[in-house]
């Protein structure tokens, strides 16, 4: 019900690439001084110096042809070892839920220029997370829900776990913890190459949901996905750290009931001890605990409420939940918060004495990384505009004002992979009427290195995408993106198409490439006469403070419905808006609302489209779900009021609902049980399930253009394009 991570959403061309990538692969690896970086090009790994960009091949074709098979390996990912001697490739991907994170991995000794498979005598494409230990002699890695080392001179391969099943799960995670905390790689290597600390989950009590696929065999199969559904008893977590040479696992004492806390962030402290975060169950408490690895003793240093939630995601570093940024030797690290009503960086020692970095009534976006030796932090914010997104740095000892580093001419949204050294970065660059731009950048000047990339602007003919902001006669002022006809003519009136989603899972007003244009229409919108518009309500992630994204809790299904609502009534008021031509879709949390608009409001909302939605609140899962909604045994709880379920009898208009019978995040079932109320109340309806397909619904044989197809020919169908 979330944002479509898998999914993007402005360009539908793109799903397949995004559903079948490995999460957090960076197409650059910055060496450790950070004055050059590694990559793949035409199947080699090279090294590019900066910053004159001059480029040494480290592993040829050749390199990568294996001796027995001669056979080449392809690298879809790879890393270096600490001292630069090996490198560890990984290719023969197979993809686990959404991403491609299990393989094959081989290493490439540079001084003997061997190269050898890992993981001989285990399953083809079943070994996950692979790294070398940090004195480059082992790598270890985890298969079968086991987790393992390898000698990388006699390649003795050592099962660290042997209680791995499909429920028992050592060194990776489950379906919830990956779906709504990013967690994937499970373990991590001490900094003396001596233990390794790494998650379980035990799954156990954690119920099957059955998918039945009906196309693969003539005899229909059963397909289960451990999944724990709103209210369901979480997984019960925990970490352990087992010494390398003797196998000995000593579990860490974190304090609570392991199945009612989460555990979404660990990483080592130093050589002895590990840093955990703990969650409780409804993410409203935060705990960092410091664990001795040698005897599990735990105490708890730095802890944080709320009386909404703990926002653990859109921190730090892409939502990538690897890494902790320490600072000062290990002393102490930087932290996100929203504690004082703003996404703020903040200093905490290891004692939990805190000090506010970034200062001001703004939002960080993201931190980036630490230039320690010059006293920085990068990070991004956008403090004058919602919708856009600028590099920043300020004074890692709290001083001083935040200083803009993104070029005060490219108006937009920017993005930047920065060097260790943060002296270099890769940017890029673009809005909503400028296409993408890449360059390679000098920090903190932002001047270009190399040549300069050309910036494209849209044809003087072609619709502008404009900003602009919707106030309600509540006095909620909103951002939003509207793109108007092709020969726009004021005096005329055309339809309107709302592309709504209005959850705490993303925005849909961003000023980047592709924004306010639709990505699902065949053919040319704009020039087929449609007025498109997309609005954030209160509760999405928007730089607003915090009052703003969590004023949904607990009203997810009503205040962003109510904000939609009194916002689309001002936009009918428009003189050019035809009134009686009026659509809005969405996909998945953006499904959802399309329902809820359709079933309470029909007097503004004439045809909907509803893509993979949640009908039924109670269906989704707990993590996600409890962290927005609170439990469902909380006595103020509102799922049931809050569910299109609940209001599917106020159907009047055009409605087609579309969903993938394979989806393992928004479930099938929805679609059945809102099918099943529409036809008590004898609703008319359209409906259009694709089988098999998941929750991107991109699978098979043109599957995309029958999609683009069948949304394009309702929507024209049931809200004709074009002035009158």
């Amino acid at each position: 019900m979330k944002r479509i991570k898998y999914l993007i959403i402005w360009c539908f061309a793109c799903v397949w690439t995004v559903v079948q990538a490995q999460p957090y692969v960076t197409k650059y690896k910055w060496s450790k001084d950070g004055n050059q970086y590694y990559t793949i090009q035409s199947g080699e790994i090279v090294r590019v110096n900066m910053p004159d960009q001059t480029t040494t091949t480290l592993l040829t074709k050749a390199d990568l042809t294996t001796q027995s098979m001669h056979r080449q390996v392809q690298p879809e990912d790879f890393s270096i070892s600490e001292d630069g001697n090996k490198v560890l490739i990984y290719t023969n991907t197979k993809k686990v839920w959404r991403y491609h994170t299990r393989g094959d991995y081989w290493v490439y000794d540079i001084s003997s220029k061997a190269l050898t498979q890992l993981g001989k005598g285990l399953p083809e494409s079943s070994l996950m997370f692979a790294k070398f230990s940090p004195d480059g002699k082992k790598a270890a890695y985890s298969s079968g829900h086991n987790l393992y080392v390898e000698d990388l001179t006699s390649h003795k391969i050592t099962p660290l776990t042997k209680d791995g099943t499909d429920r028992i799960i050592n060194g990776t995670f489950d379906w919830v913890y990956e779906e709504e905390f990013g967690a994937r790689d499970g373990f991590r290597w001490s900094a003396d190459s001596k233990k390794i600390a790494f998650w379980q989950v035990d799954a156990r009590n954690i119920r099957n949901f059955l998918m039945i696929n009906n196309t693969d065999s003539i005899y229909p199969f059963t397909v289960p996905v451990e999944y724990p559904v709103v209210g369901q008893t979480p997984s019960a977590v925990k970490i352990g750290v087992v010494d390398i040479d003797n196998g000995k696992i000593n579990w860490m004492q974190i304090p609570g009931d392991s199945k009612e806390h989460y555990l979404p962030r660990m990483e080592w402290a130093s050589n002895d001890q590990i840093v955990v975060q703990q969650l409780d169950r409804k993410q409203q408490v935060s705990t960092l605990y410091l664990a001795n690895a040698s005897n599990g003793v735990a105490h708890s240093f730095y802890k944080e409420q709320s009386d909404t939630w703990i926002d653990i995601k859109s921190r730090w570093h892409g939502d990538n939940p690897i890494g902790w940024d320490f600072i000062e030797q290990g002393k102490a690290f930087l932290w996100v918060t929203e504690k004082d009503g703003w996404r703020h960086i903040y200093r905490v020692d290891m004692e939990g004495h805190e000090k506010l970095v970034t200062k001001g009534d703004y939002d960080i976006l993201d931190l980036l990384t630490v230039n320690e030796q010059e006293g920085y932090v990068y990070f991004m914010a956008s403090p004058d505009n919602a919708t856009q997104k600028y590099l920043y740095r300020t004074k890692l000892d709290g001083s001083g004002r935040a200083e803009r580093i993104s070029p005060m001419n490219e108006q937009g949204t920017h993005a930047y992979n920065i060097s260790p050294n943060g002296k270099y970065a890769e940017h890029s660059f673009s809005n909503a009427n400028t296409f993408p731009i890449k360059d390679w950048v000098a920090l903190p000047s932002n001047k270009v290195i190399g040549n300069k990339a050309i910036a494209r602007t849209l044809p003087p003919d072609f619709p502008k995408v404009k900003y602009i902001k919707i106030t309600t006669d509540e006095g909620v002022t909103m951002d939003a993106s509207l793109t108007l006809p092709t020969g726009f003519d004021s005096t005329k009136k055309y339809p309107v198409v709302f592309y709504v989603y209005t959850e705490p899972g993303s925005c849909t007003v961003k000023d980047s490439w592709g924004n306010g244009r639709n990505f699902l229409y065949q053919g040319d919108m704009q020039k087929d006469g449609y007025i498109y518009i997309s609005i954030d309500g209160r509760g999405t992630p928007a730089p607003k403070g915090a009052r703003w994204r969590h004023s949904i809790y607990k009203k997810v299904g009503i205040l962003n419905i109510h904000d939609q609502y009194e916002a689309a009534k001002k936009v009918v008021q428009w003189p050019f808006v035809d009134k009686d031509r009026v659509a809005v879709w969405g996909w998945s949390g953006g499904g959802s609302t399309t329902l809820n608009l359709m079933f309470q409001h029909p007097d503004v909302y004439k045809t909907g489209i509803a893509v993979a939605a949640v009908a039924n609140f109670l269906t989704y899962d707990n993590v996600y779900q409890e962290r927005y909604m609170g439990l469902p045994s909380d006595p103020d709880n509102t799922y049931k009021s809050a569910s299109p379920l609940s209001h599917a009898d106020g159907l009047q208009g055009n409605l087609l609902l579309i969903h993938g019978s394979g989806d393992d995040n928004v479930h099938y079932q929805n679609a059945e049980m809102l099918i099943n109320e529409l036809i008590k109340h004898d609703k008319i309806f359209s409906f259009m399930e694709f089988p098999n397909r998941t929750h991107s619904i991109s699978e098979g044989e043109g599957t995309s253009k029958f999609l683009s197809h069948l949304y394009t020919h309702y929507l024209q169908e049931h809200c004709p394009p074009g002035a009158k």
